[in-house]
Protein backbone atom coordinates (compact mmCIF):
# COMPACT_ATOMS: atom_id res chain seq x y z
CA UNK A 1 0.00 0.00 0.00
CA UNK A 2 0.86 3.41 -1.15
CA UNK A 3 0.21 5.09 2.24
CA UNK A 4 2.17 5.33 5.68
CA UNK A 5 0.33 4.00 8.56
CA UNK A 6 0.62 5.38 12.00
CA UNK A 7 -0.73 3.56 15.28
CA UNK A 8 -3.72 6.49 15.21
CA UNK A 9 -4.78 4.76 12.12
CA UNK A 10 -4.99 1.70 14.23
CA UNK A 11 -7.30 3.85 16.43
CA UNK A 12 -4.62 4.49 19.52
CA UNK A 13 -3.42 8.29 19.74
CA UNK A 14 -0.39 8.63 21.98
CA UNK A 15 -0.34 12.17 21.62
CA UNK A 16 -4.28 12.08 23.21
CA UNK A 17 -2.80 10.21 25.97
CA UNK A 18 0.60 12.52 26.82
CA UNK A 19 -2.22 15.07 27.06
CA UNK A 20 -4.42 13.60 29.11
CA UNK A 21 -1.15 12.63 31.94
CA UNK A 22 -0.81 16.34 31.66
CA UNK A 23 -4.31 16.99 32.51
CA UNK A 24 -4.57 14.81 35.46
CA UNK A 25 -1.55 15.47 37.61
CA UNK A 26 -3.50 18.46 38.65
CA UNK A 27 -5.79 16.23 40.13
CA UNK A 28 -3.10 13.63 41.55
CA UNK A 29 -1.24 16.16 43.93
CA UNK A 30 -4.78 16.87 45.81
CA UNK A 31 -4.10 13.47 47.19
CA UNK A 32 -1.93 13.09 50.30
CA UNK A 33 1.44 13.46 49.26
CA UNK A 34 3.63 12.84 52.59
CA UNK A 35 6.22 10.02 51.37
CA UNK A 36 5.61 10.58 47.30
CA UNK A 37 8.62 11.28 45.54
CA UNK A 38 8.37 12.97 42.08
CA UNK A 39 5.00 13.29 39.91
CA UNK A 40 3.14 10.79 37.92
CA UNK A 41 4.28 9.86 34.62
CA UNK A 42 7.50 8.01 35.08
CA UNK A 43 7.89 4.55 34.26
CA UNK A 44 7.21 3.57 37.85
CA UNK A 45 5.50 5.21 41.19
CA UNK A 46 8.20 6.25 43.65
CA UNK A 47 7.35 6.19 47.62
CA UNK A 48 9.29 6.77 50.75
CA UNK A 49 8.04 5.70 54.17
CA UNK A 50 9.59 6.71 57.06
CA UNK A 51 10.67 2.85 58.32
CA UNK A 52 12.24 4.36 61.67
CA UNK A 53 8.84 4.67 63.07
CA UNK A 54 8.23 1.16 62.72
CA UNK A 55 10.36 -2.10 64.36
CA UNK A 56 9.36 -4.62 62.19
CA UNK A 57 7.04 -2.98 59.36
CA UNK A 58 4.77 -5.25 57.02
CA UNK A 59 3.37 -4.12 54.04
CA UNK A 60 0.29 -5.27 53.27
CA UNK A 61 -1.03 -4.73 49.23
CA UNK A 62 -4.38 -5.76 47.32
CA UNK A 63 -6.24 -5.47 43.97
CA UNK A 64 -9.51 -5.53 42.91
CA UNK A 65 -11.51 -3.97 40.04
CA UNK A 66 -15.36 -2.52 40.52
CA UNK A 67 -17.20 -5.11 39.17
CA UNK A 68 -20.65 -5.03 36.91
CA UNK A 69 -21.56 -2.06 38.78
CA UNK A 70 -19.24 -0.03 36.00
CA UNK A 71 -22.08 -1.38 33.52
CA UNK A 72 -24.38 1.15 35.53
CA UNK A 73 -22.14 3.95 35.09
CA UNK A 74 -22.16 3.22 31.51
CA UNK A 75 -25.93 3.72 31.64
CA UNK A 76 -26.24 6.70 33.60
CA UNK A 77 -23.08 8.60 32.12
CA UNK A 78 -21.51 9.28 35.39
CA UNK A 79 -18.40 8.58 35.45
CA UNK A 80 -16.81 10.49 39.13
CA UNK A 81 -18.20 7.85 41.84
CA UNK A 82 -16.69 4.40 40.45
CA UNK A 83 -13.35 5.73 41.34
CA UNK A 84 -14.35 5.45 45.12
CA UNK A 85 -15.59 2.35 45.00
CA UNK A 86 -12.44 1.12 42.72
CA UNK A 87 -10.07 3.09 46.02
CA UNK A 88 -12.83 1.34 48.62
CA UNK A 89 -12.33 -1.78 47.62
CA UNK A 90 -8.51 -1.92 47.74
CA UNK A 91 -7.68 -0.05 50.68
CA UNK A 92 -10.87 -1.38 52.99
CA UNK A 93 -9.44 -4.75 52.63
CA UNK A 94 -6.03 -4.09 53.72
CA UNK A 95 -6.94 -1.66 56.80
CA UNK A 96 -9.12 -5.06 57.90
CA UNK A 97 -5.39 -6.47 59.16
CA UNK A 98 -4.55 -3.09 60.71
CA UNK A 99 -3.16 -1.69 57.88
CA UNK A 100 -2.63 2.19 57.08
CA UNK A 101 -2.99 2.77 52.96
CA UNK A 102 0.26 4.89 52.03
CA UNK A 103 -0.45 4.60 47.73
CA UNK A 104 -2.85 3.68 45.17
CA UNK A 105 -2.34 3.39 41.56
CA UNK A 106 -4.79 2.49 38.76
CA UNK A 107 -5.65 0.63 35.00
CA UNK A 108 -7.97 2.12 32.88
CA UNK A 109 -8.83 0.56 29.71
CA UNK A 110 -10.38 2.12 26.80
CA UNK A 111 -11.04 1.21 23.27
CA UNK A 112 -10.62 5.00 22.85
CA UNK A 113 -9.56 7.31 25.39
CA UNK A 114 -12.48 9.73 26.21
CA UNK A 115 -10.90 12.19 27.94
CA UNK A 116 -13.64 13.94 29.23
CA UNK A 117 -14.76 10.84 30.78
CA UNK A 118 -11.65 9.58 32.08
CA UNK A 119 -10.93 12.61 33.68
CA UNK A 120 -13.42 12.08 36.03
CA UNK A 121 -12.93 8.44 36.44
CA UNK A 122 -9.86 9.93 38.15
CA UNK A 123 -10.94 12.43 39.98
CA UNK A 124 -12.94 9.71 41.84
CA UNK A 125 -10.29 7.96 42.57
CA UNK A 126 -8.53 10.87 43.65
CA UNK A 127 -11.52 11.49 46.06
CA UNK A 128 -11.08 7.89 47.08
CA UNK A 129 -7.67 8.57 48.16
CA UNK A 130 -7.90 11.41 50.07
CA UNK A 131 -11.11 9.51 51.94
CA UNK A 132 -8.49 7.08 52.61
CA UNK A 133 -5.78 9.30 53.51
CA UNK A 134 -3.44 7.56 50.86
CA UNK A 135 -1.63 9.01 48.11
CA UNK A 136 -2.28 8.26 43.94
CA UNK A 137 0.97 7.97 42.80
CA UNK A 138 0.67 6.40 38.98
CA UNK A 139 -1.22 3.78 36.73
CA UNK A 140 -1.66 3.12 33.34
CA UNK A 141 -4.22 4.39 30.63
CA UNK A 142 -4.35 2.00 27.94
CA UNK A 143 -6.35 2.48 24.53
CA UNK A 144 -7.45 -0.31 23.02
CA UNK A 145 -9.43 -0.62 19.92
CA UNK A 146 -11.93 -3.25 19.69
CA UNK A 147 -11.98 -4.05 23.07
CA UNK A 148 -15.00 -2.51 24.51
CA UNK A 149 -18.50 -1.26 23.53
CA UNK A 150 -19.03 2.64 22.42
CA UNK A 151 -18.70 4.41 25.89
CA UNK A 152 -17.12 1.31 27.73
CA UNK A 153 -14.33 0.55 29.73
CA UNK A 154 -12.42 -1.38 32.37
CA UNK A 155 -11.15 -0.41 35.62
CA UNK A 156 -8.80 -1.92 38.69
CA UNK A 157 -6.44 -0.41 40.78
CA UNK A 158 -3.80 -1.66 43.44
CA UNK A 159 -2.52 -0.56 46.97
CA UNK A 160 -0.18 -0.89 49.34
CA UNK A 161 -0.45 -0.12 52.91
CA UNK A 162 1.87 -0.85 56.42
CA UNK A 163 1.27 -2.12 59.38
CA UNK A 164 3.72 -3.10 62.47
CA UNK A 165 4.37 -6.80 62.81
CA UNK A 166 3.31 -7.02 66.01
CA UNK A 167 0.09 -5.27 65.60
CA UNK A 168 -1.38 -6.87 62.51
CA UNK A 169 -5.29 -7.91 63.18
CA UNK A 170 -5.40 -11.83 61.92
CA UNK A 171 -8.07 -13.35 63.85
CA UNK A 172 -5.73 -15.29 65.26
CA UNK A 173 -6.86 -13.83 69.08
CA UNK A 174 -10.44 -14.17 69.07
CA UNK A 175 -12.23 -16.07 71.29
CA UNK A 176 -15.42 -17.02 73.00
CA UNK A 177 -17.38 -14.25 74.35
CA UNK A 178 -16.17 -12.00 72.11
CA UNK A 179 -18.80 -9.59 70.44
CA UNK A 180 -19.10 -8.44 67.01
CA UNK A 181 -19.70 -4.98 66.28
CA UNK A 182 -21.19 -4.05 62.51
CA UNK A 183 -20.86 -0.54 60.64
CA UNK A 184 -23.50 0.16 58.53
CA UNK A 185 -22.77 0.24 54.88
CA UNK A 186 -23.78 3.04 52.23
CA UNK A 187 -25.76 0.45 50.23
CA UNK A 188 -24.78 -2.21 47.91
CA UNK A 189 -21.04 -0.97 47.76
CA UNK A 190 -19.75 -2.76 44.40
CA UNK A 191 -20.96 -6.38 44.88
CA UNK A 192 -24.18 -8.30 43.60
CA UNK A 193 -24.60 -6.20 40.43
CA UNK A 194 -24.83 -8.83 38.11
CA UNK A 195 -28.10 -9.83 39.93
CA UNK A 196 -29.21 -6.67 40.56
CA UNK A 197 -28.92 -5.63 36.49
CA UNK A 198 -30.90 -8.70 35.95
CA UNK A 199 -33.87 -8.22 38.86
CA UNK A 200 -33.77 -4.10 38.03
CA UNK A 201 -33.70 -4.62 33.97
CA UNK A 202 -34.43 -8.11 32.65
CA UNK A 203 -37.37 -8.40 35.41
CA UNK A 204 -38.88 -5.31 36.55
CA UNK A 205 -37.80 -3.49 33.04
CA UNK A 206 -36.63 -0.40 35.00
CA UNK A 207 -34.90 2.73 34.04
CA UNK A 208 -32.29 4.16 36.20
CA UNK A 209 -34.08 7.79 35.90
CA UNK A 210 -37.10 5.90 37.76
CA UNK A 211 -38.21 6.94 40.91
CA UNK A 212 -38.26 4.57 43.69
CA UNK A 213 -41.01 5.79 46.62
CA UNK A 214 -39.75 2.85 48.99
CA UNK A 215 -35.82 3.88 48.27
CA UNK A 216 -36.40 8.04 48.46
CA UNK A 217 -34.60 8.20 44.85
CA UNK A 218 -34.14 7.17 41.67
CA UNK A 219 -32.69 3.67 40.76
CA UNK A 220 -29.66 4.97 38.99
CA UNK A 221 -28.99 7.20 42.16
CA UNK A 222 -29.61 4.23 44.51
CA UNK A 223 -27.01 1.75 42.74
CA UNK A 224 -24.65 4.31 41.66
CA UNK A 225 -24.22 5.55 45.73
CA UNK A 226 -20.17 4.99 46.24
CA UNK A 227 -18.97 2.17 48.39
CA UNK A 228 -17.83 3.34 52.00
CA UNK A 229 -14.52 3.75 52.77
CA UNK A 230 -13.43 2.62 56.27
CA UNK A 231 -9.46 3.12 56.57
CA UNK A 232 -10.03 6.25 58.64
CA UNK A 233 -12.49 5.02 61.00
CA UNK A 234 -10.61 1.40 61.71
CA UNK A 235 -7.23 3.64 62.50
CA UNK A 236 -8.53 5.67 64.77
CA UNK A 237 -10.56 2.79 66.55
CA UNK A 238 -7.54 0.90 66.51
CA UNK A 239 -4.97 3.17 68.23
CA UNK A 240 -6.06 2.33 71.68
CA UNK A 241 -9.16 -0.15 71.82
CA UNK A 242 -7.97 -4.18 70.94
CA UNK A 243 -10.24 -4.92 68.19
CA UNK A 244 -9.24 -8.46 67.56
CA UNK A 245 -10.49 -9.76 64.37
CA UNK A 246 -11.99 -6.90 61.30
CA UNK A 247 -14.08 -8.03 58.35
CA UNK A 248 -14.98 -6.42 54.81
CA UNK A 249 -18.21 -7.36 54.06
CA UNK A 250 -17.98 -7.91 50.39
CA UNK A 251 -19.01 -11.12 47.88
CA UNK A 252 -19.88 -13.78 49.63
CA UNK A 253 -21.72 -11.59 52.72
CA UNK A 254 -21.37 -11.88 56.04
CA UNK A 255 -21.18 -15.65 56.14
CA UNK A 256 -18.67 -15.95 53.80
CA UNK A 257 -15.84 -13.32 55.04
CA UNK A 258 -16.31 -13.63 58.71
CA UNK A 259 -15.40 -17.16 58.23
CA UNK A 260 -12.13 -16.43 57.41
CA UNK A 261 -11.34 -14.74 60.50
CA UNK A 262 -12.98 -16.82 62.76
CA UNK A 263 -10.09 -19.50 64.54
CA UNK A 264 -11.13 -22.96 63.93
CA UNK A 265 -12.87 -23.72 67.34
CA UNK A 266 -15.44 -20.93 67.38
CA UNK A 267 -18.73 -20.85 65.92
CA UNK A 268 -20.36 -16.92 65.53
CA UNK A 269 -23.86 -16.49 66.68
CA UNK A 270 -25.71 -13.41 64.74
CA UNK A 271 -28.40 -12.00 65.61
CA UNK A 272 -30.57 -11.04 62.18
CA UNK A 273 -32.99 -8.16 64.26
CA UNK A 274 -30.00 -6.52 65.64
CA UNK A 275 -29.33 -3.95 62.69
CA UNK A 276 -31.40 -1.55 60.54
CA UNK A 277 -31.54 -3.22 56.71
CA UNK A 278 -31.84 -0.22 54.01
CA UNK A 279 -34.38 -0.66 51.95
CA UNK A 280 -32.62 -1.66 48.72
CA UNK A 281 -31.79 -5.44 49.65
CA UNK A 282 -35.47 -6.57 51.15
CA UNK A 283 -36.96 -4.29 47.33
CA UNK A 284 -34.21 -6.51 45.54
CA UNK A 285 -35.42 -9.79 47.70
CA UNK A 286 -39.04 -8.96 46.81
CA UNK A 287 -38.63 -8.27 43.51
CA UNK A 288 -36.51 -11.01 42.80
CA UNK A 289 -37.69 -13.44 45.19
CA UNK A 290 -34.46 -14.46 46.83
CA UNK A 291 -34.26 -16.77 49.75
CA UNK A 292 -32.74 -15.45 53.02
CA UNK A 293 -29.69 -17.45 52.19
CA UNK A 294 -28.59 -16.45 49.08
CA UNK A 295 -29.39 -13.09 50.26
CA UNK A 296 -26.86 -13.01 52.63
CA UNK A 297 -23.99 -14.54 50.36
CA UNK A 298 -24.81 -12.02 47.49
CA UNK A 299 -24.91 -8.71 49.61
CA UNK A 300 -23.64 -6.98 52.32
CA UNK A 301 -27.50 -6.20 53.73
CA UNK A 302 -26.33 -3.04 55.33
CA UNK A 303 -23.55 -3.84 57.22
CA UNK A 304 -20.09 -3.00 55.15
CA UNK A 305 -17.76 -3.96 57.77
CA UNK A 306 -17.67 -5.97 60.90
CA UNK A 307 -15.31 -5.67 64.27
CA UNK A 308 -14.48 -8.56 66.77
CA UNK A 309 -13.87 -6.92 70.37
CA UNK A 310 -14.15 -8.07 73.79
CA UNK A 311 -17.01 -7.64 75.63
CA UNK A 312 -15.85 -4.77 77.92
CA UNK A 313 -14.55 -2.36 75.58
CA UNK A 314 -18.67 -2.36 73.53
CA UNK A 315 -19.56 0.47 74.75
CA UNK A 316 -16.17 2.74 74.05
CA UNK A 317 -16.37 1.19 70.71
CA UNK A 318 -19.88 1.97 70.14
CA UNK A 319 -19.31 5.79 71.38
CA UNK A 320 -16.72 6.19 69.46
CA UNK A 321 -17.92 4.75 65.93
CA UNK A 322 -21.19 6.89 66.75
CA UNK A 323 -18.59 10.07 66.94
CA UNK A 324 -17.20 9.16 63.71
CA UNK A 325 -20.44 9.70 62.16
CA UNK A 326 -21.04 5.43 61.76
CA UNK A 327 -24.04 3.63 62.60
CA UNK A 328 -23.09 0.86 64.93
CA UNK A 329 -24.26 -2.58 65.46
CA UNK A 330 -24.19 -5.22 68.16
CA UNK A 331 -24.43 -7.59 65.83
CA UNK A 332 -23.53 -11.07 67.85
CA UNK A 333 -21.11 -13.20 69.70
CA UNK A 334 -18.11 -16.12 69.30
CA UNK A 335 -19.13 -19.00 70.70
CA UNK A 336 -17.34 -22.00 71.36
CA UNK A 337 -18.04 -24.74 68.30
CA UNK A 338 -19.44 -28.21 68.85
CA UNK A 339 -19.11 -30.58 66.47
CA UNK A 340 -22.76 -30.59 65.03
CA UNK A 341 -22.95 -26.73 64.70
CA UNK A 342 -22.36 -24.76 61.85
CA UNK A 343 -19.32 -21.85 61.96
CA UNK A 344 -22.04 -19.39 61.37
CA UNK A 345 -25.38 -19.57 63.03
CA UNK A 346 -28.53 -16.96 62.77
CA UNK A 347 -30.97 -16.40 65.26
Amino acid sequence: MNKSLTYADAGVNIDNANDFIRDIKEIVKKTPRTGVMGEIGGFGGLFSFNSGMYEKPVLVSSTDGVGTKLKIAFMANVHDTVGIDLVAMCVNDIAMQGAKPLFFLDYLSMGNLDTDTAVKIINGIADGCCQANCALIGGETAEMPDMYASGEYDLAGFSVGIVENSKIIDGSEIGVGHILIGVASSGLHSNGYSLVRKICFDILKMDLSTYVPELGRTLGEELLMPTRIYTETIRKLIRDIPVYGLAHITGGGIIDNLVRIIPAACSVVIRSKSWEIPPIFSFLQKAGNISEPEMLRTFNNGIGMIAVVPEKAVNDVLERLNAMNEQAFVVGEIVEKKETSPRIQWV
